[in-house]
């Protein structure tokens, strides 16, 4: 954890226009017209799938009818840090609605066999110095974080005001009380003083828009979405066994990040593994090593953020580093090591300009992404197999995987890859199995590991049904075609509502890291407006347009890049942007997110609220 990390050896013998022009021809396989409209939204015949909370039983309650100060919606990582932040500020009352059984989010829902942070766990578990908490290994597993998220709703006293399995259906600003009237699926009418939007990135199941799942449900076929993991149909828990697939044929239609963490188990204990892959992975090794007790014991105050700050200079989003060594080292950085080798070892590095930068950087992209197609040749037998698994895209088109199982279980007999990229995907289930390629496969179960809501509308993404602002003006309808905010997290003519996410602030590799730069601007907010005595609290008019007009005079336009990438849910299935409104990121401010925290820094120093409007 504390070695020397520098570049990695990669091959060289690479036709880079060669491999652009494979490239091409392998997003084109894949493309699909009706971009994220190819998958279903989770209502009707299908809303269990999101619905259903197979961890928690419900209990019948008498609906709440109260006034609140202070509502999140949410109970995530994004939830958790706003109600923590808050009370940081002195903010008290503060009530915590969610669907969940309980404190987690994604990390509540997720459940699956194998599921792991793929991320630094030292960067992206957050408030670990203020709990006292280490995490157990680089890569802390689901459970372990679950219970962190737990103990930060214990520490901050979040548990006193929470509503569990409770969904929000509609929020509607009453102006004659300047309050948010929030009604629920439990017959709730809460009217909140200030509402928080904290439902997190990954909130939603999606699945893919194909004839059948319900034909093959009613003849007695097993469904679910990995975000719903059934133990009692699989047996086993998070840490596999799954004992009761011994007889099963399994579907898995997925390979993102969720597949690669699944496949190894669902592998090791089916009967039959079938694999349904549209486009592949990256997949590198993980090296999950323990967390060296001598290692934590040797950091000092302050260890966490100088991590996280050095995780972002040399993770993709930044990516040039000198003099600062890369702490975190690992799949993440190894472009930004590579990149940085790269421009040192030139004849004179201080005279490299941009578009060189630029030019290198697409170099070692490519052999970074052929050092793992090479990978895959040394670890999977059958080359067919092999071949199939090979990932054809720029670095970061998809979310970067890691495991030392995933490509060696499709050595198993038991276990076969379907690649569908020709047929852009499964055609559709029967009352047997699944049809890919013109091929009925027989089934017992199939599991959608399909992914989330993220580039979708955002009704869908926020899974409400009504949020209207002033005079009755809708949030969908405001944001369709760009967002328009104060510092990402307010609008106008939506007083005393914030939000949380990828819309116009700073962005991070580490999402937690963003959650926690919002949360503790919107609880100054929230705690200033309290302070000074004001009951609404709202972007002026020309501060929201300065803050528009700042997003868009700085943005860069990555759009050349998003629009090379194979579909996914980072370019909107190959649209580019998201359904209405900027990337998947948001309008985020280029200039970087330490650069975005300095600025709203100085913002909340400065304490004039510039920008916003208090009314009383």
């Amino acid at each position: 954890m504390t070695a020397e990390c520098g570049p990695t050896q990669t091959p060289a013998d690479i036709d880079i226009d060669a491999l652009r022009e494979k490239y091409r021809v392998e997003r084109e396989k894949r493309l699909r017209p009706e971009g994220s409209a190819q998958y279903l939204e989770l209502e009707g015949d299908f809303a269990d799938f999101y619905e259903i909370d197979p961890y928690t039983t419900v209990t019948a309650r008498d609906p709440i009818v109260e006034d609140a100060d202070v509502v999140v919606l949410g109970g995530g990582f994004a939830g958790l840090l706003a109600g923590a932040y808050l009370k940081k500020a002195g903010v008290e009352g503060v009530r915590v609605i969610e669907m969940a059984g309980d404190f987690g989010g994604v990390w509540y829902w997720n459940r699956f066999p194998g599921i792991q942070c793929d991320n630094d766990a030292y960067c992206y578990i957050p408030l670990l110095e203020e709990l006292d908490f280490m995490p157990s290994k680089k890569f802390a597993d689901g459970a372990e974080i679950f219970q962190h998220c737990r103990n930060i709703g214990k520490y901050f006293g979040l548990y006193d005001g929470a509503l569990f399995s409770t969904q929000v259906r509609e929020l509607r600003w009453d102006d004659a009380l300047q309050r948010w009237r929030i009604s629920t699926d439990r017959g709730d009418d809460i009217r909140a003083r200030f509402v928080v939007m904290a439902q997190g990135s990954y909130n939603r199941p999606k699945l893919p828009n194909i004839p059948g799942i319900k034909d093959f449900r009613d003849a007695g076929g097993h469904v679910f979405h990995s975000a719903r993991w059934d133990y009692d149909y699989t047996g086993g828990d998070a840490n596999g066994g799954l004992d009761k697939l011994a007889d099963k044929r399994v579907a898995l239609v997925g390979t993102g990040a969720t597949g690669v963490q699944l496949v190894p188990h669902l592998g090791r204990d089916a009967k039959q593994l079938f694999v349904f892959q549209r486009t592949p992975s990256s997949v590198d090794e993980r090296a999950n090593t323990p967390t060296d007790p001598a290692w934590a014991g040797s950091l000092k105050p302050g260890w966490q953020e100088e991590r996280k700050r050095n995780f972002h200079n040399w993770s993709p989003f930044v990516g040039v580093v000198f003099g600062e060594p890369d702490l975190v080292c690992d799949f993440w950085t190894e472009l930004g090591r590579n990149l940085t080798a790269r421009i040192a070892g030139s004849e004179d590095p201080a005279s490299v300009s941009i578009e060189q930068i630029m030019a290198f950087r697409e170099e070692e992209d490519y052999k970074i992404m052929e050092r793992l197609r090479r990978r895959i040749e040394g670890l999977v037998t059958d080359p067919d197999t092999a071949e199939a698994l090979k990932p054809y895209y720029r670095f970061m088109c998809k979310r970067p995987c890691s495991s030392e199982e995933y490509l060696t279980a499709f050595n198993r007999p038991n276990v076969t890859l379907i690649d569908v990229a020709e047929s852009k995907g499964v055609e559709r289930l029967t009352a047997k199995g699944i049809v890919a390629n013109g091929v009925e496969y027989e089934v017992d179960c199939v599991i959608f590991a399909s992914g989330f809501e993220i580039s979708t509308e955002i009704s869908r993404r926020y899974a409400i049904d009504t949020i209207e602002g002033r005079n009755g003006l809708s949030l969908f309808e405001y944001w369709k075609d760009n967002y328009q905010t104060l510092h990402g997290i307010t609008s106008r003519g939506f007083p005393n509502q914030f939000f949380t996410g990828f819309i116009q602030g700073g962005v991070s590799a580490n999402t937690t890291a963003m959650f926690e730069q919002q949360a503790k601007h919107i609880a100054y907010i929230i705690a200033e407006a309290q302070k000074r005595g004001a009951k609404v609290v709202e972007p002026s008019q020309e501060g929201q347009d300065a803050w528009v007009a700042t997003i868009r005079e700085l943005a860069i336009d990555n759009s050349a890049f998003e629009l090379s990438c194979t579909p996914g849910y980072y370019n909107n299935e190959g649209r580019g942007g998201a359904e209405g409104n900027g990337s998947f990121l948001g309008d985020f401010y280029s200039p970087g997110f330490y650069a975005f925290e300095d600025l709203i820094a100085e913002w909340r120093a400065k304490g004039d609220l510039d920008g916003l409007e208090l009314g009383t």
